[in-house]
């Protein structure tokens, strides 16, 4: 049996030991004193070292199961319409609402309150099904404005109490009938509580989400496609939700009673790379003053800078910013290379960071919800942020010439950068969506304010 101490340095120290294992560091003073490793951390210290279970302290001399045994039969109980099927075989059982239809996908689950139908149209979520932790979805109906995009990505959604009548003025459709409109399956009845603990505790697993009215599933071969399925790590899916082609923007922030308005008067001209961009995004630009451009993701940087912009936006999006950056890393290289401003956020922060130089690593199990704490670390203080991504930048790998201005105060991974020697920056963090609910909208300033003392220094 090997000692914690021994533990934490085949995980290469205790920041490493950290961020594998998805907590802070003083849960890993916490090993040390207790001296013995946490059950919910064997998965990830395990699949990190390549150690047998019965090399861990506190590890029981037999081998259990890493997770719970939680499937049910593979024959449908009565009343049964819907079904979660995992990549190891389990089946969670419910009743099926929104398309009948089987989707494959990264399971994932999301802590936010509010805002259901912003992030089933957030593009950052292709690929995955979303299981809501928060039991009311579904109550407030939808409308034609919280949309975040016009084709929602996610794949599917999973709920713990059946979708009831919506209750608010601003509804035009229930949620059942939007659903059925986009051809996404639902399914509630679901433990969620018990789901989002198997995700945490082992990491977001791959499955099928199947709605049929009558009943019947072919469950091997759901299973099948569920164990088939790659998963999100090498996957590139910013060309999926991406523009086709360039169009310009100038829909400003909702308010009431009037509504969205429109930019009359842009003071900057700004090129959005869309990557998955959220909408809200666009009209947090326009409203700050800037005339936006959006662009498709594979836009080279002679096409960005043919644009004449004085500052470039990397927006949001879903997959492996790796493999995204196969194609938008030479691109934003050459935006740095013309010394102009640049803003990122979410996987706009992790491709600003790559072409730096860094590097990015999957999360166990990502940051997702409306109530995720942030420390800026230029001014001490601490915001309230909206959050959707499964990967993040290793702080560890940044030049000498970029430094980290964020961090989560959840597990301490990076929430932002800054280079030193040119005018960029980037948040791992969603701004535009208000968690705070204006906690954040500060960093769209910040950007204008870079792009006014660029041109005045250019002039």
């Amino acid at each position: 049996m090997r000692t914690v101490e021994e533990i934490i340095d085949l995980l290469g120290g205790p920041e490493a030991a950290a961020t594998r294992c998805g907590v802070g560091t003083e849960a890993i003073r916490k090993w040390r004193q207790a001296r013995a490793v946490p059950a919910k951390h064997w998965p990830a210290v395990l699949a990190a070292t390549g150690l047998a279970l019965s090399d861990l302290p506190g590890a029981p001399p037999e081998t259990p199961k890493t997770e719970p045994p939680m499937a049910s039969a593979d024959t449908p109980p009565e009343g049964a319409t819907g079904c979660l099927v995992l990549a190891d075989g389990t089946v969670f059982w419910g009743r099926g609402f929104g398309a009948e239809a089987a989707m494959v996908g990264e399971i994932c689950f999301n802590t936010g309150m509010t805002g259901y139908q912003e992030t089933l149209t957030d593009p950052s979520y292709a690929g995955q099904v979303i299981t809501f932790t928060f039991p009311h979805i579904g109550n407030v109906g939808t409308n034609p404005e919280d949309l975040e995009s016009l084709t929602p990505a996610a794949r599917g959604l999973i709920v713990k109490q059946d979708v009831t009548e919506p209750a608010n003025w601003r509804s035009t459709k229930h949620l059942d009938a939007w659903l059925v409109s986009h051809g996404i399956p639902g399914l509630a009845g679901v433990d969620t509580r018990a789901l989002t603990a198997r995700i945490r505790d082992g990491g977001a697993p791959n499955g099928v989400i199947c709605h049929r009215a009558d009943g019947r599933f072919d469950i091997p071969a759901l299973k099948a496609q569920a164990a088939d399925w790659p998963g999100l790590e090498g996957m590139d899916l910013a060309k999926e939700v991406s523009c086709r082609q360039t169009y310009s923007w100038d829909e400003t922030e909702w308010a009431w009673p009037e509504g969205f308005g429109r930019q009359t008067a842009p003071k900057h001209k700004v090129v959005a790379v869309d990557y998955g961009a959220k909408r809200n995004i666009l009209r947090c630009l326009a409203s700050a003053g800037c005339d936006v451009v959006v662009v498709p993701a594979t836009t080279t940087a002679e096409e960005i800078l043919a644009h004449k912009p004085d500052g470039v936006f990397l927006s949001n999006g879903p997959g492996d910013p790796a493999a995204t950056g196969a194609y938008a890393i030479p691109a934003i290289q050459g935006v740095l290379a013309a010394r102009l401003p640049v803003f990122g956020i979410c996987l706009g922060h992790q491709l600003l960071s790559l072409a730096l130089g860094a590097r990015t690593y999957k999360l166990a199990r990502g940051h997702r919800g409306a109530n995720q704490p942030v420390k800026d670390l230029e001014t001490g203080k601490v915001e309230i942020t909206s959050q959707n991504h499964g990967f993040a930048v290793d702080p560890k790998t940044l030049p000498a010439h970029a430094k980290v201005t964020h961090v989560s105060l959840f597990d301490g991974t990076n929430e932002g950068i800054a280079a030193t020697d040119r005018p960029a920056f980037s948040v791992q963090y969603h701004p535009e969506a208000s968690p705070g609910p204006s906690d954040s909208h500060y960093l769209f300033g910040r950007f204008v304010a870079m792009i006014e003392a660029h041109k005045a220094g250019r002039a």
